[in-house]
């Protein structure tokens, strides 16, 4: 079992024991996260791919990942010589798992999942892609039980309460709007499973998963109290007593299914099909009557209050602060000393952990030199990293968690003379971010259609990327978090709507594979513009602060009011950044803040 080759093999085994002739192993768990507890890393367990996204599908004969452009080049090495052939999405004749499965199917054949981590969108898609072809969908068996003989438990790290000033808005008060939620949809019963809601609508914060401060858990609210579902022990008594004063009992985890199975008959219980999976909601009632629609809390958390932008605007300057002390000491140590992408991540990491308020990282930080950033989600590890010498770009993503926000900016930075096609290359993503930060929209505006905005620059060039451009970002929270989504691949629905107060990434990029990679991002929050008699308007502010590179910038690119953008920002970051750096920190901010325009 060390291998993928045995783990598939065993995986093989279960399936003909339950007559399975396909079976689906997908990145969720029961609260359908990004990030997991080890707990649901099946699929990287069979198959070794460490990426955080993709879907394996076994077959008596067929083994396949199916992963994004983001990880086509990190997944064909690491399933090399595992018999598991990688499927690019989105490539040319390569199907969706689930358009794959409705073309192979035979009549008769049974397709394993396991129900407790399928979405029930994804289990409707499932099922009518098997019917055309009379095969079955069997979501009764959770295989990884029988084939991982050291499957980890359930996470153990203790709960603690998010507490004012940080948390401005009371449990009582969020718990009320959610209830008026229910009540304008005739519902009598709200279940929660995404664990970013479940933390967020009890102000609590946890360690259960990397990178986010959230803990395994799912709720029902209903119209007199709530109910919180989490592993004994992790709550301990006097947080119970604070929990229960606003009327919120804590139950066991596993208690969940015996409690929605005694709501009664009559029940109209308000859930996200994109949020909660099948075998969950499996347990209510069958005469009870499903309400979907997005949760709640996903729009109200989506939409920061003024007092918390006051504490994302200062985790900003402390990151800010924290970058300033890092680029400094890279500048003064390349060639000096021996640097690895290691040694970044070790670096600014260090940095981060000395800023007040600091928790945790918000995402495994992304350090990419020259050929390595072409890969948008790349990983520098002990086994596999490069040495930061000789003329190029070194691209890092990165970003942290504090009481006050979450932060998540890349910058690229020169290592020695970048070449004129990487300047090139760099001028064009900084284009396209100017242009989307500049941007002035209607508010309600669908986040997927400002997507072309940051692209039009880099299209001009002759140039594209795989991912979106903007991802919505959590109050101390998931690094990625909904509903808005920029993206012209994304889904256009009314839920992305484009309102006062969401903080989105703004991160255009380029990727030359096995030569560089090119990609700037800030984090920028709505904010009010101005009110006309054709309608309310809104315009970003530019909420991240660390200098931009010139010395990557093809200046002749660049319009005199892109100049003026960059001089200002510059400029604002110099201001709000010095108070807080000393000494060599002072020295880099003052040089990379000196204006471009006049050179």
């Amino acid at each position: 079992m060390s291998n993928p080759d045995a783990r598939i093999a065993a995986l093989r085994q279960a399936m003909a024991a339950h007559g399975l002739s396909a079976y689906i192993v997908p990145s969720a768990d029961p609260h359908l996260s990004e990030y997991l507890p080890g707990r649901w890393q099946g699929r990287q367990w069979l198959s070794g791919f460490t990426g955080s996204v993709g879907t394996l599908v076994v077959t008596a004969d067929f083994a396949g990942l199916w992963v994004d452009s983001r990880y086509w080049v990190q997944a064909q090495a690491q399933l090399a010589g595992t018999g598991i052939t990688l499927m690019k999405l989105g490539g040319p004749d390569v199907l969706p798992h689930t358009e794959w499965l409705g073309a192979h199917a035979r009549p008769g054949d049974r397709v394993g999942v396991d129900g407790q981590v399928l979405a029930m969108a994804g289990h409707r898609a499932l099922t009518a892609a098997l019917a055309t072809t009379g095969a079955a969908l069997d979501i009764g068996h959770d295989l990884l039980e029988a084939v991982w003989p050291e499957r980890p438990g359930l996470p153990a790290a203790p709960v603690r309460e998010h507490r004012p000033p940080y948390a401005c808005v009371a449990r009582a008060d969020k718990l009320a709007g959610v209830r008026q939620a229910m009540q304008g949809k005739g519902a009598t019963a709200h279940l929660v499973s995404t664990l970013d809601d479940v933390a967020w609508l009890f102000n609590l914060r946890g360690a259960d998963v990397d990178y986010n401060p959230v803990f395994v858990a799912h709720a029902l609210v209903l119209l007199d109290r709530a109910e919180l579902f989490v592993a004994t022990g992790k709550i301990d008594p006097a947080l119970r007593a604070v929990l229960a004063a606003d009327g919120v009992a804590v139950r066991p985890y596993e208690e969940l299914a015996a409690a929605l199975g005694a709501l009664p008959g009559d029940s109209a219980v308000l859930l996200d099909p994109a949020r909660v999976t099948v075998g969950v909601q499996s347990a209510l009632p069958a005469q009870a009557r499903r309400i979907e629609g997005i949760n709640p809390s996903t729009l109200a958390k989506s939409r920061k209050t003024d007092a918390e932008l006051v504490h994302v605007r200062a985790v900003m300057e402390q990151d800010g602060a924290a970058l300033c002390e890092f680029f400094a000491w890279f500048e003064g140590a390349l060639g000096r000393e021996t640097i690895t992408e290691l040694t970044i991540d070790e670096k600014l990491s260090a940095a981060r952990a000395r800023r007040p308020g600091f928790v945790s990282l918000s995402f495994g930080t992304i350090a990419a030199f020259n050929a390595n950033g072409a890969m948008p989600h790349y990983r520098a590890t002990a086994e596999s990293h490069a040495t930061i010498e000789g003329d190029g770009l070194l691209l890092i993503d990165s970003g942290g968690q504090y009481e006050g926000g979450t932060t998540d900016i890349t910058r690229v930075v020169a290592v020695g003379a970048p070449s004129e096609a990487q300047k090139h290359d760099f001028t064009l993503v900084l284009k396209g971010m100017i242009a989307l930060s500049r941007a002035r929209f209607p508010r309600g505006v669908l986040s997927p259609m400002l997507d072309a905005i940051a692209r039009a620059p880099i299209w001009e060039g002759g140039a594209e990327y795989g991912h979106g451009t903007g991802h919505g970002v959590g109050y101390f929270m998931n690094v990625h978090e909904g509903p808005q989504v920029i993206s012209h691949r994304a889904p256009v629905t009314p839920h992305t709507a484009m309102e006062p107060g969401m903080i989105t990434s703004n991160e255009p990029g380029i990727y030359r594979p096995g030569r560089w990679g090119v990609r700037i991002e800030n984090l920028v929050c709505n904010r009010p513009w101005q009110a006309t008699e054709l309608g309310e308007f809104l315009a970003f502010e530019t909420l991240t602060l660390c200098p931009i590179d010139t010395r990557c910038i093809e200046a002749g690119l660049l319009r005199a009011d892109e100049v003026a953008w960059l001089d200002a920002y510059h400029a604002q970051v110099r201001e709000r950044l010095l108070p807080h750096v000393q000494q060599a920190a002072r020295d880099w901010l003052l040089a990379r803040t000196a204006p471009l325009a006049g050179r």
